[in-house]
C-alpha cells in the first residue's frame, strides 16, 4: 500500500478532515492533499513522526523501502538526490508495471539498485570540488 492510501485511510479512521491533520501535523493543508493524492512526499522524518503521531500509526507503518531510500537520500543529498532517488524508483515502478515477475524477485532488484545507487553517490562525492578548499587556495 502506497503512503498516500496508508495517510488517507488512517485521517479517515481518525475521523479527521485533511484540515484538522494538517494543523495536528504542522504543514499545510494543501500539502496534506499532495501527500494523499500521491503527488509528494515528506521531506523529512519529522514530518512523518508528527504524521504517525496524529494518525496514532507508527512511522514504520508510513515508510515502506521506498519512501525510507528517497528520505535517506534527501537527508543525505538534499533535493537534488532526493529527486534522482525519486526519478529512479518511478523509472522502476513504470518498468515492473504489468510485469508477471514475482514480488521478492522485484524487492531483490529493487534492493540492489538502491545499493548501487548509494554506492555511486559516495564514489561522485569523492570527486566533488570542495569549494572551502578552493576559496583557500585562492588566498
Amino acid at each position: 500500500m502506497k503512503l498516500s492510501e496508508k495517510i488517507k485511510n488512517a485521517r479517515i479512521a481518525k475521523k479527521l478532515s485533511q484540515k484538522e491533520l494538517a494543523v495536528l501535523t504542522g504543514v499545510s493543508e494543501r500539502t496534506i492533499q499532495n501527500y494523499e493524492l500521491d503527488a509528494r512526499l515528506p521531506r523529512t522524518r519529522a514530518t512523518y513522526e508528527a504524521l504517525a503521531n496524529a494518525l496514532s500509526v507508527s512511522v514504520e507503518s508510513l515508510l515502506d523501502d521506498n519512501a525510507s531510500f528517497i528520505l535517506t537520500a534527501t537527508e543525505q543529498y538534499g533535493a537534488r538526490g532526493a529527486k534522482q532517488a525519486m526519478d529512479m524508483v518511478n523509472d522502476i515502478a513504470a518498468m515492473w508495471a504489468g510485469g508477471e515477475m514475482a514480488e521478492e524477485d522485484m524487492d531483490t532488484i529493487m534492493q540492489a539498485m538502491q545499493e548501487a545507487y548509494w554506492e555511486a553517490k559516495k564514489k561522485n562525492r569523492k570527486f566533488a570540488k570542495d569549494p572551502s578548499k578552493e576559496n583557500n587556495q585562492l588566498n
